[in-house]
């Protein structure tokens, strides 16, 4: 009978993600620190990253984890950040921080110590879309910096992904919406179609939309479309079946607009070129170069964790918040 259950047993296990450990972390008395880490990067250099949204300040960590310092502190002039909402590290150590002063969205750009060497408003007014552990993420929510560009999800401009300079200038602008079955509803179709732009190390851009039914595509370096995908899984099934198809609207300062919770909380990719994306559920995929599913896990620390920002580092390790943790994923 013992064997039986023990057999039973491990075919249920065998069903479910497999579980990564984390190898290492951001010790508790640096962490400590930070209020609610909501990014966590590393640049070619060791040094680490950490944007504490809470707090609204970017901080830096030695590449030991011993010692964090302030770079970029709370503020609402040039140079200091206020209601931040998106934040990414390019490899030379400068990074990118979106933040809304005065509810006017504002991209800027900062040297590894934190000195202002860039920057630039967005036109109009944002639009809050999409909530998030609690923060409600005002029109873009995620950004691709590269050192030399930004890449924003803008899907009321009418293109999925639009890259400026860093003085603003607009470059371009890529990728058709997907069809949502709300074409009559503007708000509900731009909201649908909001997603992360992330650079794919082997060359062009994968995009993966955050609400609604989970996809991705990937296009090539000219923003031309390579293939789309749709995301399955008997892992995230049930969640996907129970997804709403009406959501209630809320007043803001843009008038009336819904409100949505993302079915992908965080993506990234590797330096082999496979895309990551973790779920609302505790469950993240992994997908070749090709977007076929290789792998379900779960990464577990102190307890399972949902991650809400993933980064890698030189090595190859993923970087997550919250909590800080490393993870060798391969």
């Amino acid at each position: 009978m013992l064997k039986s259950w023990f057999a039973a047993s491990l075919v249920v296990l065998a069903l479910g993600p497999e579980v990564l450990r984390s190898v290492d972390a951001i010790p508790a008395h640096v962490a400590g620190r930070f209020r609610d880490p909501f990014g966590f990067e590393r640049s070619t250099s060791g040094q680490y990253f950490v944007f504490d949204r809470r707090s609204q300040i970017v901080f830096g960590v030695d590449a030991h984890g011993e010692s964090a310092w302030e770079i970029v502190h709370i503020g609402n002039e040039p140079g200091r950040i206020l209601n931040p909402f998106a934040f990414a590290v390019a490899p030379d150590g400068t990074f990118a921080v979106g933040d809304a002063p005065n509810n006017q969205e504002r991209i800027q750009i900062f040297t590894p110590a934190g000195f202002r060497i860039g920057g630039f408003t967005l036109p109009g007014k944002p639009r809050a879309r999409i909530s998030l552990d609690g923060l409600v993420l005002n029109g873009i929510g995620s950004l691709l910096y590269t050192g030399s560009s930004v890449f924003l999800s803008q899907p009321e401009t009418g293109g999925l992904v639009n890259e400026y300079s860093l003085a603003g200038a607009p470059i371009r602008s890529f990728g058709e919406l997907r069809k949502t079955g709300h074409e009559d509803d503007a708000a509900v179709h731009t909201a649908l179609n909001i997603g992360l732009p992330l650079g794919d190390p082997k060359g062009g851009f994968f995009f993966v939309f955050q609400t609604g039914e989970p996809m991705f595509r990937k296009y090539d370096a000219g923003g031309r479309l390579v293939f789309e995908r749709r995301i399955q899984g008997r892992e995230i099934d049930g969640f996907v079946s129970r997804l709403p198809t009406l959501w209630p609207k809320r007043a803001s300062t843009s008038g009336e607009i819904p409100f949505l919770t993302p079915t992908i909380r965080a993506a990234a990719v590797d330096a082999s070129g496979h895309l990551w994306t973790s779920f609302a559920e505790p469950v993240t995929y992994e997908f070749d170069a090709d977007g076929d599913k290789i792998r379900a896990v779960q990464f577990r620390a102190a307890g399972v964790i949902s991650p809400n920002h993933m980064s890698f580092d030189e090595k190859g390790r993923m970087l997550v918040t919250p909590g800080l943790y490393v993870f060798a994923v391969k």
